[in-house]
């Protein structure tokens, strides 16, 4: 006769009704408990039976494994909306695959939809603060004797959009044609 004994360290496959229950309630499916424990379908969901389990319907199964990485999704998407400015469309090309899955999970987030007035409030400023940045560049590079059809290059900007923003800058224009020359004095 062969010793059937557990060796150290083993770990039995759940075989007993109640220890099936806990597999089944901690997330497992029948078929995984099939193949866990060796016994057939049918035994393995007559012992369910028998210890009482409640019996779930395959998308409550999947709804509860999804949860974790639906609940990271919807934390992120929120993050997004909310820090970045993001739209609805923005997050659904994120991983949200539609606008309305993507509002069901900011909600879920705990995030409030915007309504598209304070969308554009938001984007205009983030503009705004990036336009003050551009401008405050631009103005010490001129100040430091850069060209405008330089800083428009460089900008990648026209030279009527360099010359507007320097102005809106307050920035004191050199005489045209002097850019980086010193001034020259003609001798009477």
């Amino acid at each position: 006769m062969t010793d059937q004994r557990p060796v150290q360290g083993d770990h039995q496959p759940p075989t007993t009704p109640a220890a099936l229950r806990k597999c089944y309630e901690a997330g497992s499916t029948v078929q995984e408990l099939v193949e866990i424990s060796g016994l057939s379908y049918g035994t393995v969901i007559n012992r369910l039976r028998s210890a009482g389990t409640v019996m779930r319907t395959s998308w409550e199964t999947r709804r509860m494994r999804e949860a974790p990485a639906r609940r990271r999704l919807a934390t992120h998407l929120r993050r997004l909306y909310e820090q970045h400015g993001a739209t609805l469309a923005e997050l659904a090309v994120a991983g949200a695959k539609t606008k309305r899955a993507a509002r069901q999970l900011l909600i879920e987030a705990g995030g409030k939809p915007r309504t598209a007035q304070e969308t554009l409030r938001i984007r205009s400023a983030a503009k705004a603060a990036e336009r003050q940045k551009l401008m405050a560049a631009l103005r010490t590079k001129y100040e430091n004797g850069a060209a405008v059809p330089v800083l428009a290059a460089e900008h990648n900007l026209s030279t009527a959009t360099v010359y507007r923003l320097l102005r809106q800058a307050r920035t004191r224009m050199r005489p045209h044609g002097s850019a980086g020359q010193p001034q020259r004095r003609t001798v009477p």
